[in-house]
Formats: C-alpha cells, structure tokens, sequence
C-alpha cells in the first residue's frame, strides 16, 4: 500500500501542490477571520502563482538540489515536461485569476512574484531568505484578500500571526535544505527559534479580537512538525508545508462552525 501511495505524495510535495493548496488554504483562513467571503479569483491566483514560483525554482535549481535535495532532483528529472507544462498552464490561470480580482490584487502579486523569481539569488543571503519569504507569503494570504475586499477588518492581528507563523515554517525548511541562519546555527537553536515564533502567534490568536480566534491553529498544528522534526526530504516537504495547510484547513472549520 505505502509503494502504490508514495509517488501520489511524491507528486504532491515535490512537484509543488502541496504548498500551492497551502497558500490557498491560507489565503481562505485569513479572508474568513477578517470578515470577507473566500475570493476564488484570489484564492486561484494564490494557488497558480505558488505553483509558478515554485515550479520554476524547482526547475532552475535542479543542480544544487541533486547534492542538498537528492529525492526532490530525481522527481524533477523524471518529470521535466510535465512541471514545465505545469507552470506555463499555471501562469495562464494566475493571469486570469489577477484580471478577474482587479488592478490593486495584480499590483501585490507582482511585488510578491518579482521576489519569487529572485529566490535563486536571494536564499544566498544568510537573512533575505526568512524576511523575504515570510513577507511574501504574509502578502499573498493578507494583503491580497485585503486589497481585493477593501473592508478587511483586524488585518494587524491576522498578519502577525501568519507572519509569526511562515517564519517558524521558513526556519524549519532552511535547517531541512541547509541554508541560512537556521543551517548556521545549528539544530538546536533552530528548533528553539523555530518554536520561539509560535509563542507570540499562540498570544495574538488567544489574546486578540474573537473574530481571529480560529487562527489559533496555525501555530498550533506548526508546533509538532517542530517538536518531531526530521531533516528528510518528504517531512520537510509534506509535514512541515502540511501544517501550515492543515493549520489554515482547521481555522477554516472552525470558523464556519461559529468559533
């Protein structure tokens, strides 16, 4: 059973759907708790434009990723053709998507996808990768639910609390790639800084206004990918991106059942 499962997961975690349907996810948690109905034109474009962004990192890093990322190189070379149809045809969608949510959403994506496509040069920084990683991803699941609505209300509180959130996420997946601060630090540290961020997250979902209350998850559903941590290819991919998924999924639920 886990032989014919496997490559299902490997096609999700390596070839960039599940982190894609955790920006979804994301974009629909925090629309939720700042008083807006899900957008699917925002929710789409967020889903399309992570799956360029990192279809096409995937794509152009594959030689580095061969000696840091073994598993996830050989997926990308059995599956070239397909992750690069997957990104021309995600392109499409996300341009379709930002012309359906109007000029103030495509003015923030393409802020957010100018600092994709300079992930290559930028993870090479001991610092710009977790600041611009976490302001990105903070942007797509806030800023562009906010801008499309107008009416956002409690977007503070709702940022900081994904910002908190991606950065324990960030620190996880550049100890797992050996990169940046998290890398250079060391495990130990990592996992404390890691676990650090979810702290103040935890505070803000709890101690801020109720209509926030189901965020509360995100740090939540983080903190054991941070307690049981592996520096393997699949938990980095599937376990950590997965919380911040499950995180969004489980917020979700909660705020349509009433808080």
């Amino acid at each position: 059973m886990e032989g014919a499962i496997r490559p299902w997961i490997d096609a999700l975690v390596f070839g960039c759907g599940w982190v894609a349907l955790a920006a979804a996810a994301l974009v629909a948690a925090a629309s939720a708790v700042m008083g807006l109905r899900p957008a699917p034109a925002v929710m789409g474009l967020a889903l399309c434009g992570t799956l360029v962004v990192y279809s096409v990192d995937r794509l152009r890093d594959l030689r580095r990723d061969r000696q840091t990322a073994p598993l996830r190189a050989a997926f990308v070379d059995r599956h070239r053709g397909w992750l690069e149809f997957q990104t021309v045809a995600a392109g499409v969608l996300a341009l379709v998507c930002g012309w359906l949510a109007g000029p103030a959403v495509i003015a923030v994506a393409a802020g957010v996808a100018l600092f994709g496509f300079l992930h290559r040069r930028l993870k090479r920084s001991l610092l710009a990768k977790p600041l611009y990683l976490t302001l990105s991803w903070t942007a797509v699941s806030v800023a562009l639910p906010a801008v499309h609505a107008g009416n956002a209300r409690h977007v503070p509180w709702v940022a900081a609390i994904v910002a908190l959130t991606v950065q324990s996420n960030v620190v996880l997946s550049n100890l797992r790639d050996r990169e940046g601060v998290a890398h250079r630090i060391g495990t130990r540290r990592a996992l404390t800084l890691a676990g650090g961020f979810l702290i103040p997250a935890l505070a803000l979902a709890l101690l801020g206004p109720t209509q926030i209350r189901p965020l509360v998850w995100l740090p939540l559903a983080m903190a054991p990918a941070v307690a049981a941590f592996r520096p393997s290819e699949r938990y980095g991919g599937g376990i950590v991106d997965g919380a911040l998924l499950a995180g969004a999924l489980l917020a979700l639920a909660q705020g349509s059942l009433g808080g």
